[in-house]
């Protein structure tokens, strides 16, 4: 029933017996002796076979029309079993029925590990966006890897970030299914893989129809070379069986050197040529040989440039296995793909060295050849002149570019934000914008409300479902809008404070006891968690901390509101100055946390290891949402919109879906700050960042303890590369290249702000509910829909 969880008839006896029997087959134990990892296995096995029929069923239906794709390098999942049951309509029923078993189903959660697919937005939204396609009943099918390890499992040792293995598998994974059956052969030019897909069922919410989640892991055809073992020969015995599992075994590896290039060129490769053979003999087996009709049954997704090498993988197979001509190919090739930018950083737009193709996939390469010959000649068609066509090439200076490769293949190509989209148009891709003006889209993101609000915030959802009078709000967002009409009802404005301050209990609790640090719950708890980079500008927080530290030493008497400043980010491991700012952030913590003159005013913790997970106790508790990266570097952001729905007003730049969250909410219910676009567009090449370290008040004293001997960096040099490149600038970088000093002050007067406005309790819950009442324009359901009829062209279609 729309707007309803499925209330699917539980028998409780049958699911104890399941629960009890699989116990007995799988480990050999009773409920009575059987570990809380063993109990959740039993127990999400046992949901699995609630839901197979309809799983069997969602993908029949399915396999009869057109189907969407979508191809992405993350899936960032988080736990499973509470979302399936929330979105089955079965988690009070299943929580009695473990009652009476004497299992307690939120610790059987806790121990749930998250799974090692993903590691930051776009990894989120590849997941948001699967459920909202169950939930919708879309017929949209996710490929991506299995690693076997996730990113890192961060900690800390004197402040530093340590990478420990994320063995998420270490327990098994009772949500997916091996089909060996359905394996194929991947081949590069020094050898071959097979590519073993894992399906995980993507749960709906309020609806029977099931999709699925592909993930192929990668082994070798022959696991051990007998003869060699025979021969003693132990460690070349296995070489190939370790060469071909190093491709999915962890995600996003190490690429500073030229062997881990070449393995994340394997990854992408390995997944695409997996999911497009699979999608091959699928179509082969449900529709014949007639590729003409390939476009009409698929339409695929590149989530960002790393999936797109799957379009010369396209070309290679269309041509050289079913002999279509080069123009019939590249004819189906522009209508099934479309492709997402996630990314204004040039930085971040992926190149690779030419040698690395011919290297490994030169069958590959050379169809790229083929496709920048067919564009640069549709270039000087156009009357380009030498320089502009040099600027545009796919392949120049022996650099294939990849987003533009995307650009010019596909039929469509979207930004993520109306503001990430515009500069997109008439600024990074003006060239391609004024060629190509009806490829590009704007698909502003979204959350799904299941997990970040229904699941993670019981509280605040059962308030919201109580005051609309239903739950249709669940797979209907746009209903909080109604909420508006409380916005100066004192009950409800209390009851919000009341939810919330449950919320920063309960984290203040989990803080404690993982980190071990004390905090307060009746401090304003001040958030930033996202993955750790220059331009989300963690340092430009970590420098207002700092600065409000030393004004409170001067002023102990400060009237300030007691305020607990929380990071959480992951720096990738050949990320140096990211590392850098984590350790001056913890150093910061500990110069603040020991020093007990302050009263406890401020206290500072960056915890470890944020995940999915962490941020379901971090975003219901939050009072203030920091999206404070520079105006036009953040395509979008989905964190913003994940406090916003749990009632926490935005401090933030006028950047990535901040515009319109905004827009929504009103600026006088969020703290606007900082330069915008248009203006670092007129100073870019003229900023001085050095005026602004001697003038503004505050800021020199702050930067300065980089270099003085304030801080310890365990003698890295850290700290001084980071003074470097904010005075200087350093590698790849001009100086405070992100524009800190600029920001400085604005940001500290916005913080200001905070401080005075979050006095006055019910003008600030009133802020709070405004902010949910306006989130509904963010939920993935509606991005969902518009990737459906604007780019995919698939329709709903719910099983029977």
């Amino acid at each position: 029933m729309e707007g309803k969880g499925l209330i699917m008839k539980i028998n409780k006896e049958r699911l104890k017996t399941n629960i009890e029997d699989i116990l007995k087959i799988k480990y050999g134990k009773t409920l009575k002796n059987a570990k809380n990892h063993e109990k959740f296995n039993a127990l999400s096995k046992s949901i699995m076979l609630l839901i197979t029929d309809n799983w069997k069923e969602s993908l029949n239906t399915y396999s009869k029309g057109k189907q969407a794709y979508y191809l992405s390098a993350e899936f960032l999942m988080g736990r499973a079993l509470g979302n399936n049951l929330i979105n089955l309509g079965i988690y009070d029923e299943i929580k009695e029925v473990l009652n009476e078993m004497d299992i307690n189903l939120n610790e059987i959660e806790e121990i749930e590990e998250d799974a090692g697919l993903g590691n930051g937005g776009l990894g989120r939204l590849a997941a948001c966006f699967m459920e909202s396609s169950a939930t919708k009943n879309l017929p949209v099918t996710g490929y991506g890897i299995r690693y076997s390890y996730g990113l890192f499992k961060q900690k800390f040792k004197d402040g530093f970030q340590i990478e420990e293995v994320d063995n998420w598998l270490k327990y098994g994974d009772p949500w997916s299914i091996r089909r060996e059956e359905e394996s194929v052969i991947v081949n590069f030019k020094d050898g071959k893989v097979k590519a073993v897909p894992y399906d995980t069922p993507i749960i709906g919410y309020g609806t029977k129809n099931i999709n699925r989640l592909r993930l192929y892991k990668a082994e070798a055809l022959q696991e051990l070379d007998l003869e060699l073992f025979n021969e003693q020969e132990y460690e070349k015995a296995a070489r190939n069986k370790n060469k071909a599992e190093d491709i999915s075994k962890v995600l996003y590896p190490n690429d500073t050197k030229r062997e881990g290039q070449l393995l994340r060129l394997k990854q992408q490769y390995f997944f695409v040529s997996a999911a497009l053979q699979d999608m091959i003999n699928k179509f082969k087996e449900n529709h014949g040989s007639d590729f003409s009709k390939f476009k009409d049954y698929h339409a695929i997704q590149l989530n960002d440039t790393h999936p797109v090498v799957a379009i010369p993988e396209l070309m290679r197979i269309l041509i050289d296995e079913e002999g279509l001509d080069f123009e019939k190919a590249w004819d189906t090739v522009h209508n099934v793909f479309s492709y997402t930018n996630h990314t204004i950083l040039r930085e971040a737009l992926e190149q690779w060295d030419v040698d690395l193709y011919k290297s490994i996939l030169p069958r590959v390469y050379q169809i790229i050849k083929e496709i920048n010959k067919k564009f640069i000649k549709e270039l000087g068609s156009l009357g380009y002149g030498y320089e502009r066509i040099n600027s545009m090439k796919i392949i120049y200076k022996n650099r294939i570019s990849m987003a533009w490769l995307a650009i010019y293949a596909t039929h469509a190509t979207n930004g993520v934000a109306k503001l990430h989209t515009d500069i997109l148009k008439y600024q990074e891709l003006k060239d391609w914008y004024e060629i190509y003006p009806e490829r590009f889209l704007n698909k502003t993101n979204g959350i799904t409300q299941r997990r970040w609000l229904k699941l993670c915030n019981k509280g605040l959802s059962n308030l919201i479902t109580k005051l609309l009078g239903g739950d249709e709000w669940v797979t209907n967002l746009t209903m909080l809008k109604n909420l508006e009409k409380y916005k100066d009802d004192e009950i409800v404005l209390n009851k919000l404070l009341e939810i919330k301050h449950s919320n920063k209990e309960r984290l203040a609790k989990y803080i404690e006891e993982n980190e071990g640090i004390k905090i307060n719950p009746n401090s304003i708890f001040d958030i930033q968690i996202k993955r750790l980079h220059e331009y989300k500008r963690q340092l430009l927080n970590a420098f207002h901390i700092l600065d409000l530290y030393y004004r409170l030493k001067e002023n102990p008497d400060m009237d300030i509101e007691k305020r607990t400043f929380i990071f959480g980010a992951k720096a990738a491991p050949g990320y140096f100055r990211a590392k850098g700012i984590i350790k001056f952030i913890n150093e910061i913590a500990k110069l603040i946390n020991n020093d007990k003159s302050i009263n406890n005013k401020i206290k500072v913790v960056f915890v470890q290891n944020y995940r999915v997970s962490y941020g379901e106790k971090l975003f219901p508790a939050a009072d203030i949402s920091e999206q404070i990266s520079t105006a036009g570097k953040e395509a979008s952001g989905t964190g913003n919109m994940k406090f916003m729905l749990n009632g926490t007003p935005t401090i933030g730049t006028y950047d990535g879906a901040n515009v319109e969250i905004v827009k929504e909410a009103g600026e006088e219910n969020n703290f606007i700050f900082g330069a915008k676009v248009e203006e670092i567009e007129k100073i870019k090449d003229t900023y001085n960042p050095k005026k602004y370290y001697e003038k503004v008040p505050g800021l020199k004293k702050v930067v300065d303890t980089l270099i003085n001997g304030t801080f310890d960096d365990g003698d890295t040099g850290m700290f001084e590369e980071l003074y470097t490149s904010l005075l200087e600038g350093a590698s790849w970088h001009r100086a405070d290249n992100y524009f800190i000093f600029k920001d400085f002050d604005d940001y500290r007067k916005a913080q200001n702000k905070v401080d005075v406005e979050y006095k006055d309790r019910l003008s600030w819950a009133k802020k709070c509910l405004i902010n949910i009442a306006n989130a509904g324009k963010f939920s993935s359901d509606r991005t969902i829909m518009e990737y459906a009829k604007e780019i995919w062209s698939i329709d709903s279609r719910k099983i029977k």
